[in-house]
């Protein structure tokens, strides 16, 4: 059948496209710009006629009314990583979350450990081969449309085509939904002083031809500020946005020492403004593949100089990193944090930051704190961590003692939480008081 065919008699507009979901399917969605709003909106719309139905995302950006308590019946969310719409749901019980590693999602698919009956994707129209992009959401998102019973894509031409290994054949997919919906967008980041002060004491650790992976927010946006007199750096991250445009744009970007993918950027999805999706379309510098290839820990290592730049919520003074929970709150996800310190840590001298403010709630509590919260989990274990960065400077732990650890965390902590640090760490820990 020639894939035109095939294309246009399964053409549909949202609704209809929802009568292939039954109650108790597991549906999962593509996540941040990939969001396949129109999609979710329509099965909401038939909400009465629908029981027990799951659906799994990592953070999307639309309206996740399927998350309100009127819907509990009908839908129930089961996140893989948390987002501001989604905490209240699975705080109140109304939903779920699934602890795991950013790269393992994908063999959670392909394994049947959580066997997909409907996925929902937001594509690119099809080339002139018939092959559509999922464009800027590939990351778990492909191997939910290889694994699931039935495929359901919402066709934008706002989505860019990407390289690497971005695209399915329309014959991968059941049904099309054209849309004239723009992706979901993210305005860069505000960035005040804390930030720039983050930013510049990181940017002093990245050397020239480091291979970079970089998070989403303000404080990799302040980093990114500080490297324009840097040369030849490489990018290798889970996730890109603007600011890697203009260092490219600059030429400060060039992935020409990359010892992976030379010449290349090679990311899993992206996130920002509507000029920058454009730009990634536009870009043959710009690969983008799957998270269980680009996140496996053991890819991550074939880039030398490899620079994994984290964020966390506390940190305590064993080194112990809290990034994904408040006290025993779901708050967000590990994501790819622990995949990119533990590849980071592994290559050819590479080497892993995790960033944090040292304070919060306006300064009133401390984010270095002698321990984490009860029920508090651990992100990053204290083994994996190299450099610590907060505003007040950088704390190396690797290869330090428990003693000195302590110390180097104190001394980067707000001025005037030290002294009670050093009181609460030696009423916690013996060894502070030799």
């Amino acid at each position: 059948m020639d894939w035109r065919h095939h294309y246009s008699s399964r053409c549909s507009d949202a609704l209809s496209a929802m009568a292939v979901v039954t109650s108790g399917d597991r549906v999962v969605a593509a996540n941040f710009g990939g969001t396949p709003e129109g999609l979710l909106d329509a099965l909401v719309a038939r909400a009465d006629e629908l029981r027990n139905v799951e659906i799994v995302h990592m953070v999307s950006m639309g309206k996740c009314d399927y998350m309100q308590p009127e819907y509990s019946a009908s839908f129930r969310h089961n996140a893989l990583f948390a987002g501001a719409s989604s905490r209240d749901c699975i705080w109140e019980g109304r939903g779920d979350y699934t602890p795991c590693f950013f790269h393992e999602i994908p063999r959670l698919f392909r394994d049947s450990v959580m066997p997909v009956d409907v996925a929902f994707i937001t594509a690119s129209p099809p080339d002139r081969m018939g092959n559509v992009s999922l464009g800027i959401a590939v990351d778990y998102s492909i191997q939910a449309c290889l694994s699931a019973k039935t495929v359901i894509a919402e066709i934008t031409e706002h989505m860019p085509f990407t390289n690497g290994a971005s695209c399915l054949h329309v014959s991968q997919i059941d049904r099309f939904v054209p849309t004239d919906r723009p992706l979901m967008a993210l305005d860069p980041p505000s960035i005040g002083p804390v930030e720039r002060d983050i930013g510049s004491h990181i940017a002093s650790l990245i050397q020239d031809g480091d291979c970079l992976q970089l998070g989403i927010g303000a404080i990799p946006d302040a980093v990114l500020g500080f490297l324009d007199e840097k040369n030849d750096l490489g990018i290798h991250s889970e996730m890109i946005s603007d600011g890697v445009a203009g260092l490219v744009k600059s030429g400060v970007v060039t992935c020409r020492r990359k010892t992976l993918h030379p010449g290349k950027i090679v990311i899993s999805f992206a996130m920002g403004t509507p000029n920058f999706y454009r730009w990634l379309g536009q870009n043959s510098m710009v690969d983008v593949y799957p998270v269980d290839y680009v996140n496996d820990p053991f890819v991550i290592a074939q880039n030398h100089n490899q620079v994994s730049i984290n964020s966390a919520l506390s940190v305590d003074l064993l080194g112990q990193v809290a990034a994904d929970t408040l006290g025993p709150m779901q708050f967000s996800g590990i994501g790819g944090q622990v995949d990119f310190v533990r590849g980071a840590r592994r290559a050819p001298g590479g080497r892993s930051i995790i960033a944090l403010p040292a304070t919060a709630a306006r300064g009133t509590a401390s984010r270095i704190v002698a321990t984490l919260e009860p029920g508090q989990a651990v992100s990053t274990s204290r083994n994996d961590i190299d450099y610590i960065v907060t505003e007040y400077g950088i704390a190396h732990l690797t290869g330090k003692t428990l003693a000195a650890r302590a110390e180097a965390l104190i001394a980067i902590a707000a001025p005037q939480f030290r002294d009670e640090l050093k009181d609460r760490g030696r009423q916690c820990f013996k060894w502070l008081n030799q």
